[in-house]
């Protein structure tokens, strides 16, 4: 992973001459920043010797404090993250990044770390972009990075039952290949696919693109196991119980903060016959959306199903591979279907006759299969927009279906208020019978403080996502950027809830301390 930028260094592509007039005519992208500081020229603050009583746990060569590994393991991937270090700003780094090879190791670090007072973050891609994995180290004697990279392995597999048992530290691409293997697939391919985790799938409530398929991680998730100071948690004996409230829901999007998940059994599918992507072009966003909601609601259901706004569309960031290009009016819809040839061709067949009765115009193979083939590409535009003096960062929400068009346009608006001349993008992400998420795209230039203008206006968007009945977060967790807004979605006693899991699962307060979990006040 590019320390300094999204993925792939090789894969960094810059933005053509075209797109670069384009952002100067009409955001006022003028110039160029600084270039990023080279990797060799930062300096991390001294690293705490206290974390080297860890070797005791782990051994002395898993026990890693070198400048580059710990700039490596230093915050995530959000813009902000980004333009920190690329000035330069080490400040975060964790005092050294710890590299247990198995749950019991994992354990032994946690009850150590509680003991001595050390801060551990569980690090599994690096890919988080709302500030969950900058934890606030005032406090304690010092922060470690818990890198589950050696965690890497399918330990069972259940061809009966369908599931896998899949170890945390598995990052997604390996993770399909080892089950394509044995004939399957998790279907899970959220934009962070190439280099995030199972477990950080888990801990985030991720979801892919290919959701309304497969559904959404937290919903593959059949069994569990955790490793906390207290001890270990086992969780999910079957399918389904009443064996009172779920503790799986408990941990599935926790962040870290509760406990660190070793392992995950998740329910796989048998892979794919075939698969058949396709664009449809709609007049409207709102035509569109109801369209996507008829879909949703009443069936046959895509594996994938994406709607484009009029903006997103135009500038063609649909499909990311091809930015600049978009073609026409109106809004793309990308309609995938996968699974057994007779069914593929049955929902989309049915599809087909939906889209149609509410004025969707097919556009053929080709969009659709440019945007699989591009489906993982976004991030490496943001880097190229930066690299010209554009700020460019994403946010989300999801809703009932009914408070939708308020909803979108509430940030719509929003967005453009506190960020003038900028350019506003929105998409439908994953639909579900109820409701559906939001993803918006906003394009501005840096300008002399981008921190604080993007500070001063997510907070105003999280106001007004509020206002319209939106969830702060649909699938990007809630770290940093979010907790302050947990009270304001769960109420006051529900944070006291969390509050005091967290005190009996981590008495110390040393599982990723400032994410998730608001502090107490007063």
């Amino acid at each position: 992973m590019r320390w300094d930028g999204w993925g792939d260094p090789d894969r960094a592509t810059p933005l053509p001459a075209s797109v670069v007039g384009l952002l100067r005519e009409l955001l006022g992208v003028r110039a160029d920043p600084a270039p990023p500081v080279r990797l060799e020229e930062m300096t991390p603050p001294a690293p705490n010797p206290a974390v080297r009583v860890l070797a005791e746990t782990v051994g002395p060569d898993w026990v890693v404090s070198d400048d580059e590994t710990r700039i490596r393991h230093t915050r995530g991937k959000s813009t902000p993250d980004l333009l920190r270090i690329r000035a330069g700003d080490a400040s975060a780094a964790p005092d050294a990044v710890v590299l247990p090879a198995d749950h019991e190791q994992v354990l032994a670090v946690l009850e150590r770390c509680s003991r001595e007072r050390v801060a551990v973050v569980p690090f599994g891609g690096g890919t988080s972009v709302v500030g969950g994995l900058t934890a606030a180290g005032e406090g304690f004697a010092g922060v470690v990075a818990l890198d589950l990279r050696r965690l890497d392995r399918i330990t069972a597999h259940d061809t009966v039952s369908r599931t896998a048992t899949l170890q945390a530290g598995l990052r997604a691409p390996r993770a399909e290949a080892l089950l394509a293997e044995r004939g399957f697939t998790l279907g899970h391919y959220p934009q962070s696919y190439e280099w995030a985790t199972i477990g950080g799938f888990a801990a985030t409530r991720s979801s892919g693109q290919a959701s309304a398929g497969y559904g959404r991680f937290d919903e593959m998730v059949a069994g569990l196991t955790v490793a906390t100071p207290r001890g270990t948690l086992t969780l999910g004996r079957a399918p389904r119980s009443a064996a009172g409230p779920d503790l799986r829901e408990l941990v599935l999007g926790s962040e870290g903060a509760f406990g660190v998940i070793t392992d995950v059994t998740a329910r796989v599918c048998p892979l794919p016959e075939t698969r058949r992507y396709e664009g449809w072009r709609f007049p409207t966003f709102a035509e569109g959306t109801a369209a996507v909601r008829a879909l949703a609601q009443d069936g046959p259901l895509p594996t994938v199903l994406r709607l484009s706004d009029e903006t997103e569309t135009m500038i063609g960031l649909a499909r990311p591979d091809e930015i600049g290009e978009g073609r026409g009016d109106g809004c793309l819809a990308v309609c995938g279907y996968e699974g057994h040839r007779e069914d593929v061709a049955a929902r989309r067949a049915g599809a087909h006759a939906v889209l149609t009765a509410h004025g969707g115009e097919p556009l053929g193979d080709a969009p659709g299969e440019s945007w699989a083939a591009g489906r993982f590409s976004a991030p490496y535009l943001r880097d190229a927009l930066l690299d010209v003096g554009a700020f460019a960062e994403t946010l989300e929400t999801a809703g009932f279906w009914s408070v939708l068009p308020r909803l979108a346009e509430s940030v719509r608006q929003t967005l453009s208020r506190e960020l003038p001349s900028s350019l506003v993008m929105c998409h439908i992400s994953h639909v579900y019978r109820d409701g559906a998420s939001l993803y918006f795209t906003v394009v501005t230039a840096q300008g002399d403080d981008p921190l604080g203008r993007w500070r001063h206006a997510k907070a105003a968007v999280g106001d007004a996502i509020i206002e319209a009945g939106g969830t702060i977060t649909h699938h990007h967790g809630v770290g940093t950027d979010h907790r302050d807004r947990l009270a304001d979605e769960i109420g006051p006693l529900g944070v006291d809830v969390l509050r005091a899991v967290k005190d009996r699962l981590d008495p110390a307060g040393i599982l990723n301390p400032g994410v998730l979990v608001p502090p107490a006040t007063g």
